[in-house]
């Protein structure tokens, strides 16, 4: 066990953990956020996506000890219930979860997407989805939702 220091949604952390335990862990055990999921622990579904300074990332397989200086974002980080961050919004709008097991990885990867491009196309949207499963097949409506946020006012 070692104690490492985290900044999470502008937060500082510090937890007492082994190196090698995945960020997702110390996300949902020790800091207990929930946004990101445990899905296939393989890096494939993109249920466990984080933002690690301004990228994307499978926090079920990252080391803790990787994440290092860099600032890390969950879903929690984006906005609240009073505020909720345009994606949220629009993905409330759109009705685009179905079961909502995939959401916080679609939501984290269109967040990423549309800070590096405000106006994505379908096929940049699509692409940039690419790593992400829906098993529901709710694909149509994450695209809508995707394009109806990158319309609102940022």
């Amino acid at each position: 066990m070692v104690r490492i220091s985290l900044t999470v949604n502008g937060k500082s952390h510090v937890v007492d953990t082994d190196p090698s335990t995945p960020l997702l862990y110390v996300l949902r055990d020790d800091l207990e956020l929930n946004g990101p999921r445990f899905g296939c622990g393989l890096s494939q579904c993109g249920a466990c996506t984080v933002i690690l300074d301004d990228k994307s990332v499978r926090s079920c397989s990252l080391p803790v000890s990787a994440v290092g200086s860099r600032k890390i974002t969950t879903l929690e980080g984006l906005g609240s219930v009073a505020r909720p961050h345009r994606l949220q919004k629009a993905f409330i709008e759109e009705q685009a979860a179905q079961c909502g097991f995939c959401m916080n990885g679609m939501i984290m990867t269109a967040k990423v997407l549309l800070d590096k491009n405000p106006a994505p196309t379908d096929v940049d949207i699509k692409r940039a989805l690419n790593g992400n499963l829906c098993r529901c097949g709710s694909h149509v409506r994450v695209v809508r939702a995707i394009k109806r946020a990158a319309s609102m006012k940022a």
